[in-house]
């Protein structure tokens, strides 16, 4: 059986601030266009900051009410709750 090292995320949000969409990808290791359609179908909640497009935040307290809800474990994340 080959067993993979999973590395951290390579740009992390610091503890505490709300998450970038590529903080989310690269945590649940999936492309960032996977992040855009969980947060379209309303199963990741986000929020919008800045005027015009702006940029999408995830509270860390909506990522990890997501994981949860899948039974994703959070050993197995590449960013810190």
């Amino acid at each position: 059986m080959h067993a993979e090292r999973i590395l951290p995320a390579q740009t992390q949000a610091p503890a505490g601030e709300p998450l970038r969409v590529k903080d989310v990808a690269a945590a649940l290791r999936v492309n960032n266009a996977t992040v855009y359609a969980e947060i379209k179908a309303g199963r990741l909640a986000s929020y919008r900051v800045g005027q015009g497009r702006g940029t999408i935040r995830v509270s860390r307290a909506a990522f990890t009410q997501y994981v949860t809800e899948r039974g994703i474990p959070t050993s197995e994340l590449a960013v810190a709750l």
